[in-house]
This record gives C-alpha cells, sequence and structure tokens, in this order.
C-alpha cells in the first residue's frame, strides 16, 4: 500500500467509525427497555450497529483485495478475516477478544434478520447488549493500532 492509498483507507474507515459510533448512540438512547416495542427497537439497532461494522470490514476487504468468495458463509468469513494478519498485505484489523464480541453481535444480527415471524427474546438481546457496549471502546482501540501498523508499513516501504 502506498501513502495515497493509505490516505483514502484511513478516510473511509473514519467516516465508517463514525456511522458506527452513531449506531452506538442509538443502541445507547434505549439500553434500559420497559415495553416490548421498546425491545424490538433495541434489537433493530443492535442488528444495525453489526452492519455498520461490517461495513468497516469490506472497506478493509476491499483496501486490500481480500474478498470473500463462498457467499454462503460471507458474513463469518469475512469477520474472521478481521481477525487474521495476512503477513505482508495488512496487519489484523481486530484482536480476539473484538472478534468474539463481534461474533456474538453477528449471530443475533443473523437470528433477528432470519426469524422474522419469532418474538425476540429479551435474555438474548440483554446478553447481545452486554456484549455491544463492552465492545465501544475495544473496537476503536483495535482501529486505531491497525492504523498505525499500516503507516509504519508504508513508512518503512518508502524507505527502501
Amino acid at each position: 500500500m502506498d501513502a495515497v492509498r493509505l490516505v483514502i483507507l484511513e478516510a473511509d474507515i473514519k467516516r465508517q467509525v463514525n456511522t458506527i459510533e452513531k449506531l452506538f448512540e442509538k443502541v445507547e438512547e434505549i439500553k434500559n427497555p420497559g415495553s416490548c416495542y421498546e425491545w424490538e427497537s433495541l434489537a433493530y439497532r443492535l442488528h444495525n450497529l453489526y452492519c455498520g461494522f461490517e461495513d468497516l470490514f469490506e472497506i478493509v476487504a476491499k483496501a486490500f483485495e481480500n474478498q470473500i468468495e463462498e457467499r454462503g458463509r460471507y458474513h463469518s468469513d469475512l469477520l474472521k478475516r478481521m481477525v487474521t494478519e495476512i503477513p505482508g498485505v495488512r496487519p489484523a484489523l481486530l484482536r480476539p477478544d473484538t472478534f468474539d464480541l463481534l461474533n456474538n453481535l453477528r449471530g443475533f444480527r443473523h437470528v433477528f434478520r432470519w426469524a422474522y415471524s419469532a418474538g425476540i427474546d429479551v435474555r438474548k438481546v440483554r446478553l447481545v447488549l452486554e456484549d455491544a457496549l463492552a465492545l465501544r471502546g475495544r473496537y476503536r482501540d483495535d482501529v486505531e493500532e491497525f492504523i498505525a501498523r499500516l503507516r509504519t508499513s508504508v513508512k518503512r516501504r518508502q524507505k527502501l
């Protein structure tokens, strides 16, 4: 990756992180739901939060030509790719503990999206909410570390 591509990638990541932060704010607004409608709203917001993360992962994958080919496992493979360092290409975006929290959120998003005829399981929403709230600081640290490692790599290549 050259310096110009890195600047473009950083801008894309920053824009998506801002979107994710807005989604976190939406989750925070209703983190203590009372009615069944509020629980459904919270579940929807948690679904959207994961979609925001997945958009971030796609930005990173596309920047490094890391497409995921198998559509049936696309969502889980894309997330796994983000915890994987690809030597000579890019560092991992996520630490394993961040991956675990996001994987729980991904699983919930899948159930929410495809189990539309079933009601919301409040117990599961509570667990996913707890993971989502724990995720907020961790993912930002991961993104900052990812960008710092990319900058170092680009500077090293420029010296060659």
